[in-house]
């Protein structure tokens, strides 16, 4: 077979192999969900609150906002975690701050939901963002390991930089319930069962110190509570009494175990609908 027809067989098969696909771009919306192994789904509309609303968490609203302001300024900050009370409002202040950061900057800040179970794609997805104009903050909700999970390698890689260092234009935001992002359990059968303990639980424990910021959510009292349901009640032009919006909150509350800032809205949603009022 001579040379010509084996470089029209090369052209032949080059015309009927589909070109490499580009790698996605931070275009077309101001949040994104990852789903590995090359995908950013745009969202065009993010579910949140407004910053102001949040209320309960006022120095965890500042620390939160002033890093991202300055992030989204294109100066340097750090990455983030939240943790502590479940429905305190960790996951909605990420988003409110990240909304926030747009309204005074436009389209400086793209916000990327990465889920728990695609972890480990964390370099990859690091990969893609490296290079782009626009900044971007990945964000993971609700993060934690359990045994035998080695996913945390992968965090704790980019967290640390590796070889080629955090890309300069990303930053890594998360909520926990734990404090340590590992059971209890976890850490200490680690430690009764490993040769050198301190030194075999290290690894596992100092994960969460490789975040800059360590921003801590506890449960809220009933003055707080109540801010929080009246707040909400103003936002969404209630027509209902402070002493009968305090009462039924309380019986809600109870119903509910106990007060946060997601059993707040809950009510106020509850009782915009049985008031009629349209969110």
């Amino acid at each position: 077979m001579d040379a010509a027809l084996l470089t029209r067989i090369a052209e032949a098969l080059e015309r009927l192999a589909p070109p490499p696909a580009s790698p996605p771009r931070l275009e077309g919306a101001d949040a994104f969900v990852w789903h590995p192994p090359a995908a950013l789904s745009p969202v065009p509309r993010v579910s949140r609150v407004e910053i102001e609303l949040l209320q309960g968490v006022e120095r965890q609203r500042e620390i939160i906002l002033e890093n991202t302001l300055r992030f989204a300024r294109g100066l340097p900050a750090n990455n983030a975690m939240l943790w502590g009370a479940r429905g305190m409002g960790k996951s909605s202040l990420v988003k409110a701050a990240h909304a926030e950061a747009n309204r005074l900057h436009p389209g400086s800040l793209a916000l990327i939901e990465i889920h728990r179970e695609d972890i480990r794609t964390l370099p990859e997805l690091l990969s893609i963002l490296r290079g782009q104009e626009r900044r971007a903050l990945v964000f993971c909700d609700d993060l934690s390991f359990e045994k035998e999970d080695a996913d945390y390698k992968a965090l704790k890689s980019v967290l640390d930089g590796g070889i080629e260092g955090r890309p300069p234009n990303v930053l890594f935001y998360a909520t926990s319930n734990r404090r340590h992002l590992m059971p209890r359990d976890m850490i200490e059968n680690e430690r009764s069962s490993a040769i050198n303990p301190s030194e075999a639980v290290e690894e596992k424990v100092s994960l969460s110190d490789r975040f800059g910021l360590w921003v801590g959510f506890h449960n809220c009292d009933q003055p707080t509570f109540f801010a929080m349901i009246e707040g909400y009640a103003r936002a969404m032009d209630l027509p209902v009494e402070t002493s009968e919006l305090r009462a039924a909150a309380v019986e809600w509350s109870v119903t509910r175990g106990g007060r946060s800032g997601r059993v707040a809205w809950q009510f106020v949603q509850d009782m915009a609908g049985r008031l009629g009022v349209k969110g």
